[in-house]
């Protein structure tokens, strides 16, 4: 078995994210992957969309027919719902306080009339990021100080394509899914995921905020390696 993770919006370096989980995996002799994603500029060519986020994702995921749990957060779950269709190997989703999309929905399609006031929205540029002095305590209150301070450095400006962007196909229609809702997230309230959640096979609650895979990482590895 192995874990793919794809990371949410606005920030690059999958790996960093990912990575305390990541290591409690490793001594379980379980491998992890955690690919670039072409709207946040992790590529080096110019600012890709969704389709190319879902190509860079389907790319690791048919290099290896390894049984995988892909693990999608926030914007990643609209990734990994198309990403994941029609590919053998990926035997489990898991949405990390995220989306379940149904083909033809968008990121765009489960937000407000306005923009989130932590997001810095760049029209005639084209990109969109979080500002960085909202980035703890809006999605990293229960981490520590030296993980606040080295999440700021990973903050990416991110292709606005995304947003209206339609998913093609659900793949969680056909692969066992799982929705851990966090609930004390404060980017995206647990009220809200839990109305997401309501599409998925299996729903898990954690106390957490909107990244338990790196405040509370032996949970979110005890979550993975029982699906």
């Amino acid at each position: 078995m192995r874990v793919v993770f794809v990371h949410g919006a606005c920030v690059k370096d999958g790996s960093w994210w990912w990575h305390p989980t990541a290591e409690l995996l490793s001594e379980r002799g379980v491998a992890s992957a955690a690919p670039l994603l072409p709207s946040c500029g992790e590529t080096g060519a110019p600012l890709g969309g969704l389709s190319e986020d879902v190509a860079a994702v389907r790319a690791v995921l048919t290099a290896s027919d390894e049984p995988t749990v892909l693990v999608g957060h926030s914007y990643g779950g609209i990734v990994i719902t198309e990403a994941a269709a029609g590919v053998e190997s990926v035997r489990h989703l898991l949405y990390v306080s995220s989306y379940l999309a149904q083909a033809g929905e968008s990121l765009s399609s489960f937000g407000g009339e306005t923009p989130a006031p932590f997001l810095d929205i760049d029209p005639e540029g084209g990109t969109f990021s979080v500002h960085a002095d909202a980035l703890a305590e809006t999605f990293l209150q229960d981490c520590s100080p030296d993980i606040q301070r080295q999440a700021t450095d990973k903050l990416a400006r991110q292709s606005l394509a995304v947003l209206g962007a339609p998913v093609q196909s659900a793949a969680w229609h056909q692969v066992a899914n799982t929705y851990l809702v966090c609930a004390e997230d404060r980017g995206t309230p647990a009220e809200r995921q839990r109305a997401f959640a309501a599409r998925a096979g299996t729903v898990v609650e954690l106390d957490a905020g909107h990244h338990p895979f790196l405040s509370q990482p032996a949970a979110v590895r005890d979550l993975v390696l029982s699906l």
